[in-house]
């Protein structure tokens, strides 16, 4: 079938995104059919417009950008049987070129999870790629326990909002940074301290964490290594492999690391936020239109959103 999307014909700037139609591959056996209602922007979504993704995802033209959707399901495919259309339910879908910035997006069955009911479809857009990330980080990789201390850098991103509320839930001791601005969103949230990055060095603050989770990069990312624990410390980050010589230097375990879409872990999710035990923290949100994408994406570039930026159907 074919849908309305806000489609990239080419890598580039902002100003690649353009309007178009494109048609749907055949719904697979264990696949559905998504009416979107919402869907929501992260920095993977421009790195790969820019063509920085390109040798992993060497895909044609037209693209549709986009991995998080929230909606009814439309269709079934034949050997679906857990899900039926009407439905409403969130998902990372699996990456392709077919993304979400569209009216209709397609999800293989075992991503899926009910959207619960006490949540909009903007909050539920919200959390797919970003809360898998943030539990995926926390725990799968960085192996983080009750009792131990964590610092999770830019907790006011999208990332950073569930990351606290998950490690805080886990019974960890939450250091996190961010501008003063940001500071009673993420007390809220459940952070114990929040370190103001424009006045304080972090390393000032804290030392002997556990876990470092890093969401920035570059500096940050090194300074990293200074506050953490020799022999048992972890640092994960989602920006890029940190500096091994570094790590064997502490005997510490230091990794990049990669989202991996599962509906298992997303129904988990679901099931914190029915139970008022985590929430969405939506920004701003965008229309599904050429400006509105383009909007949506420069604020994104500034890394200075404070939590999620989502974009609604009509």
């Amino acid at each position: 079938m074919e849908t309305k999307a806000v489609i990239i014909n080419e890598y580039g700037d902002k100003d690649v995104l353009e309007e178009g139609k494109v048609t749907l591959p055949e719904l697979g056996e264990h696949q559905v059919l998504v009416r979107e209602k919402a869907t929501s922007i992260n920095p993977i979504d421009w790195k790969l417009r820019e063509g920085h993704l390109k040798p992993m995802f060497d895909w044609e033209f037209p693209i549709i950008l986009g991995w998080d959707v929230s909606g009814v399901i439309e269709a079934v495919g034949p050997e679906v049987t857990d899900w039926k259309a009407g439905d409403e339910v969130f998902a990372r879908p699996e990456t392709t070129r077919f993304g979400t910035y569209a009216e209709y997006t397609i999800v293989d069955d075992h991503l899926l999870a009910k959207k619960p009911a006490n949540i909009s479809f903007e909050e539920a857009a919200a959390v797919p790629l970003a809360g898998l990330t943030a539990y995926q980080g926390l725990f799968d990789h960085g192996q983080l326990e009750e009792g131990q201390k964590v610092l999770i850098h830019a907790g006011a991103g999208g990332v950073g909002t569930y990351a606290i509320q998950l490690a805080k839930e886990a019974g960890a001791y939450v250091y996190t940074t961010a501008s003063e601005k940001n500071h009673q969103l993420l007390l809220s949230l459940g952070a114990d301290e929040v370190i103001d990055y424009r006045s304080t060095d972090f390393r000032e603050v804290v030392q002997d964490l556990d876990l470092v989770y890093d969401t920035i990069g570059g500096d940050t990312q090194n300074d990293s290594f200074d506050a953490l624990k020799e022999n048992t410390g972890r640092l994960i980050s989602i920006v890029g492999e940190p500096n091994q010589e570094k790590a064997k230097e502490k005997n510490i375990t230091a990794k990049g690391i990669w989202l991996q879409p599962d509906g298992k872990q997303l129904s988990m999710l679901a099931n914190l936020l029915e139970n008022k035990k985590m929430k969405s923290i939506v920004g701003s949100t965008f229309p599904l239109s050429q400006k509105g994408v383009h909007d949506a994406h420069a604020l994104s570039e500034t890394h200075h959103a404070a939590g999620k930026i989502v974009i609604t159907m009509a």
